[in-house]
């Protein structure tokens, strides 16, 4: 039996590596990432779709450049697979986004290659100017790239970097990979306004029958037929220069080449090569396919967009039978719910309606449904707009990109008192995805802006009512939060029940130290008191339902009957639910009391499955007995002692 031939991949560590190859020979090379690809990500999960549309990108680009002295800054971390399989990291892919392993993302701690860290969207441009500009400072000699795309187009913040680069005009190079997709909907992927323009107009029957009108008719005028299309073909640059998104990019101080076939990679050399050593901000504009290579994924780039465990032939996700629904589709149906009795609710987020569950709510309300692509920012204002006409905007955005818009929370919605419900998936630790998706700190960003009511289920129950309490809140912005994930399977009433603002509930009686948690932390804190009570230890436990308002009637009752009090969150401790109860302890002029705050610590946690995360952050029912426990043992009434625990 012949013994297989020995892949190029197999020789290649570092781009220097690939640097040695033929440039005919990049076409191999792009197929074995691309196999790679698909073979590592089927079995640990991970990012696919955008990483097999960018592998030929990325193959020209290190073949081209001479990384690392010359700097690629990649956007949305994940179309960067390729990359990282280029600069010695794919005998690491078996790790991909697992505890202690590689990062899902771009990583300045994990490689030289990985010039800017990169997870959420549009940071590109502003960081390759800044490093363009530092070079120049230091009288270096080196290139600089920023490679955009997967919607990164559609944040506000990469013009405002293109702004600024046209006007200093530094020598850096602009790759826009445009793969069509700027939005995760499996119903509405493509809603990139440029991009739509730029395809009508070279598409468009009356465009095209013109230009074979033309060249039929030159093509029998011999010589002077020549002279006549030379005319045309200059005429034809001159007409895309003011119909396609070229224009906009030279008005902002751009030279603008493309569009070019992004998926061949012998052409992408050749371009790179051509602008290299030209000066000034130049911007290359590629056509990819999102999924590239992998039929599955070509057919359904979104769901094949991040992807657990799959079969390879199929494409099918590996899941596990009989599971409880997640919370997000429980939102998603509420929402629906709701708005079949409510016609002046409208949904809006920011290109993840099916990541929120809104897709649920796009299919029965089109009309109602708002993608605004990644523009969290717009998101917000536009969402306190429609509010001061009388609508209830819900704004579903995961809880670690509602961050990326602050100021409009503050400035927009919160000072004008208007109802727009925030509602923030992926609170919490959210597993593979790592330090730049962690919903860990929304509990503490939103409970210092005056007026912000701050709520957190229990169980899928309890997120339909707070919901529907939310949508018929009319005294100013309110949000609620849950965890990434599937709930916990409780049955589920029909129609929904207001619940009274500011006020949580005793779900488990005691007399020896009182838990206060709030949100999926309640299931673990009760799971804990059944393990305490083998230990002797009888634990109150206290769902608070709230972080903002604090029901100071029931923590007032706790405080008169425990002198131990240990608050429970799935947030960083620093200004989070538990530094709202120990400022709230300090209205009651009661006996001494012993708090302690459990939660995340002031560190950014990275990557692991979320029960490896919540292990070790001691926020499963294990970790939370044993804290209980400790603090229980060691404590002292005679001071008021606090402490504050965490991972």
């Amino acid at each position: 039996m012949m013994e297989s031939a020995k892949r190029l991949l197999d020789a290649i560590d570092t781009p220097a590596d690939l640097r040695k190859l033929d440039a005919q020979n990049l076409r191999a090379v792009s197929k074995e990432i691309r196999d790679f690809l698909v073979d590592a990500v089927s079995k640990t999960g991970g990012h696919l779709g955008a990483g097999l549309g960018a592998v030929e990108l990325a193959v020209a680009l290190h073949y081209v450049f001479n990384t690392p002295k010359d700097k690629l800054v990649w956007d949305v971390g994940h179309q960067a697979y390729p990359h990282k399989i280029l600069t010695g990291r794919k005998n690491r892919f078996n790790t991909m986004r697992q505890l202690n392993g590689l990062s899902g993302f771009l990583k300045r701690s994990e490689s030289e290659y990985d010039v800017f860290g990169a997870g959420h969207a549009s940071t590109a441009i502003s960081a390759a100017l800044g490093i363009a500009s530092a070079r120049d400072f230091n009288h270096e000699q080196y290139k600089v790239v920023a490679i955009v795309g997967d919607g990164s187009m559609t944040g506000g913040m990469a013009y405002e970097a293109m702004n600024n680069a046209g006007l200093l005009k530094k020598d850096m190079i602009v790759v826009l990979n445009d793969n069509k997709m700027v939005s995760l909907s499996s119903l509405t992927p493509s809603i990139w306004s440029f991009h739509n323009y730029f395809s009508e107009v070279l598409t468009h029957p009356g465009y095209n029958k013109f230009k074979a009108n033309v060249w039929e008719l030159t093509g029998k005028l011999d010589t002077f037929g020549d002279r006549l299309r030379s005319v045309a073909q200059n005429f034809e640059k001159g007409m895309k220069a003011v119909m396609t998104p070229g224009m906009m990019f030279e008005a902002l101080g751009f030279r603008y080449f493309g569009p070019f076939n992004g998926h061949n990679v012998v052409k992408l050399v050749e371009v790179f090569r051509h602008v290299k050593n030209l000066k000034g901000p130049i911007l290359i504009h590629v056509i990819t396919e999102k999924g590239k290579g992998y039929e599955p994924a070509e057919k359904e780039a979104t769901r094949l967009h991040g992807v657990t465990p799959f079969d390879k032939v199929t494409g099918i996700q590996l899941k596990k039978a009989g599971e409880p629904a997640s919370y997000t589709s429980i939102f998603g149906n509420a929402l629906v719910e709701i708005c079949e009795t409510n016609s002046k609710v409208v949904g809006v987020t920011a290109a993840m309606p099916d990541g929120t569950g809104l897709t649920i709510f796009q299919k029965r309300f089109p009309e109602r449904f708002f993608d605004v692509g990644i523009a969290e920012q717009h998101a917000v204002t536009f969402a306190a707009g429609m509010a001061t006409e009388g609508f209830v905007p819900v704004v579903a955005i995961y809880s670690t990109f509602l961050q990326r818009a602050y100021d409009q929370i503050i400035h927009d919605v919160a000072i004008q008192k208007l109802n727009v419900v925030f509602v923030m998936d992926r609170g919490g630790l959210v597993g593979a995805d790592g330090a730049t998706h962690h919903g860990a700190f929304d509990l503490s960003y939103l409970r210092c802006i005056p007026g912000m009511v701050i709520m957190a289920p229990k169980d899928e129950q309890e997120l339909r009512d707070m919901l529907y309490t939310a949508v018929e809140y009319k005294a100013g912005p309110i949000a609620l939060r849950y965890p990434r994930g599937n709930a916990l399977g409780v049955s589920v009433r029909k129609g929904f029940e207001k619940i009274p603002i500011g006020v949580g509930e005793i779900v488990r009686t005691g007399n020896d130290v009182a838990i206060l948690a709030i949100g999926n932390m309640v299931q673990y804190s009760l799971a804990a008191a059944d393990l305490l009570e083998k230990e002797g230890i009888l634990a109150e436990v206290v769902n608070m339902r709230f972080a903002k308002p604090i029901d100071l009637n029931l923590l007032e009752k706790i405080a008169r009957n425990f002198d131990k009090i240990v608050t429970v969150e799935e947030n960083s401790i620093h200004g989070g639910f538990g530094s709202a109860i120990m400022e709230a302890l300090t209205q009651f002029p009661h006996k001494h009391i012993s708090v302690k705050l459990h939660g995340l610590s002031d560190q950014f946690i990275e990557q692991g499955s979320p029960s490896e995360l919540l292990a070790l952050a001691q926020l499963n029912a294990k970790g939370i007995t044993d804290v209980v426990k400790e603090f229980c043992t060691t404590h002292q009434s005679q001071n008021v002692s606090i402490e504050r625990r965490a991972l």
